[in-house]
């Protein structure tokens, strides 16, 4: 079963522009190689999304219930949560919201800074995140085509993408090489 319904085309237009960009321009495989990532993550977000969906949440409120998870007590500066998911903060304020609202979130004044607001994951909030997680990791976040070893290759290649635009100190330590 595709991971999202598309209609399956008699030719691979990314391939095909890639052809006219190069008789053009006389090289054509980062334009293919960017048109396939923005069209893979439309793909893969589609799938995820689709899991999602029966639970009430986007990836990007799974992704704020499980950072709020992960963290060491359960809470963290909105802020932080901004720069940790690499989103803008006005995107994160929303996010936070439409948790808020249901329960999964709550806002909290930090006590060390009452400045500071923290959003803090309530038990309710846990036990989606934890529900929602099965169905994604069945379908391995919409990448269940490929094994560990493509998933890593793929990894490594992004990781390069990323360090080389800065979103990381280049000290950093690197996971899928031997660096």
């Amino acid at each position: 079963m595709p991971i999202v319904a598309v209609v399956a085309l008699p030719l691979d237009p990314i391939a095909e522009a890639q052809h006219h960009w190069i008789e053009r321009w006389g090289a054509g495989e980062h334009m293919a190689a960017a048109t396939s990532l923005m069209r893979a993550q439309q793909l893969v977000l589609a799938a995820v999304e689709d899991e999602l969906r029966p639970f009430g949440l986007t990836f990007a409120s799974y992704e704020a219930l499980m950072l709020l998870s992960f963290s060491r007590r359960g809470q963290l500066p909105l802020g932080k949560m901004s720069e940790r998911l690499m989103v803008h903060p006005a995107s994160i304020t929303n996010t936070v919201d439409r948790l808020e609202e249901r329960g999964l979130v709550e806002r909290r004044r930090d006590a060390a800074d009452g400045r500071r607001v923290l959003a803090a994951i309530t038990e309710a909030g846990r036990a989606i995140a934890a529900e929602a997680t099965e169905p994604l990791n069945k379908v391995q976040f919409g990448l269940g085509m490929l094994d560990e070893e493509a998933a890593a290759q793929i990894n490594a290649v992004l990781r390069r993408v990323r360090e080389g635009a800065g979103d990381f100190a280049k000290d950093v330590a690197d996971p899928w090489t031997s660096k």
